[in-house]
């Protein structure tokens, strides 16, 4: 799997933050560390989303950053509006459906851009708080499963209890809890 240099991503060799900034950077660093101790254990994530990143360490460190991005990724040229991020795909509709959005000023690409605009307004908060709470699980289920009190930790996670789960953290380590500290923020509601 490839992935963009520039994808903002995090490493801890068990409870240890090896490296965090852009995945060139980190990327780099596991390898200079994986190649001072071979049998150090490391897991990198995206950074916000906690979606582990597997990276392909063989040969030297330009080798392993140049896997990155491939030099293809440039030169494709996309189908649609490129400008302006605009992507052709297939939607499949009822004739009904299709008759009411040929029906609709501007005609079914307009209207269709509006209904989903108007649908992801409207779920926005609730879905980026499931995110974050899905992002934040994923990197604790991952790096600190085996500390103390994990599984009060998850019932005030997803029961929304943002003061107790920091509370319930105090004892993991450092820089374990400075991470979930920093997904916290996408995790819970600000009122507590």
């Amino acid at each position: 799997m490839t992935y963009q240099e520039d994808l903002p991503a995090i490493a801890f060799a068990g409870p240890q933050l090896l490296a965090f900034g852009a995945l060139r950077e980190v990327a780099a660093s596991v390898k200079r560390k994986l190649d001072q101790d071979p049998t150090l254990s490391v897991l990198v994530f995206h950074r916000d989303t906690s979606q582990p990143i597997e990276l392909d360490l063989r040969g030297s460190l330009a080798d392993v950053v140049a896997r990155l991005q491939p030099a293809e990724f440039a030169s494709v040229r996309k189908v649609g509006r490129p400008k302006l991020g605009v992507a052709a795909r297939e939607v499949t509709l009822l004739p009904r459906h299709w008759d009411w959005l040929a029906r609709q000023p501007g005609g079914a690409s307009v209207t269709l851009r509006k209904l989903v605009e108007a649908a992801r307004r409207e779920t926005e908060g609730a879905n980026a708080l499931d995110e974050g709470r899905e992002a934040l699980y994923r990197f604790m289920a991952a790096v600190a499963g085996n500390e103390p009190d994990y599984d009060e930790v998850s019932r005030a996670l997803f029961a929304g209890q943002k003061a107790r789960f920091l509370s319930l953290i105090g004892r993991w380590p450092q820089d374990v809890q400075a991470h979930l500290h920093h997904l916290s923020l996408k995790a819970f509601l600000n009122e507590e």
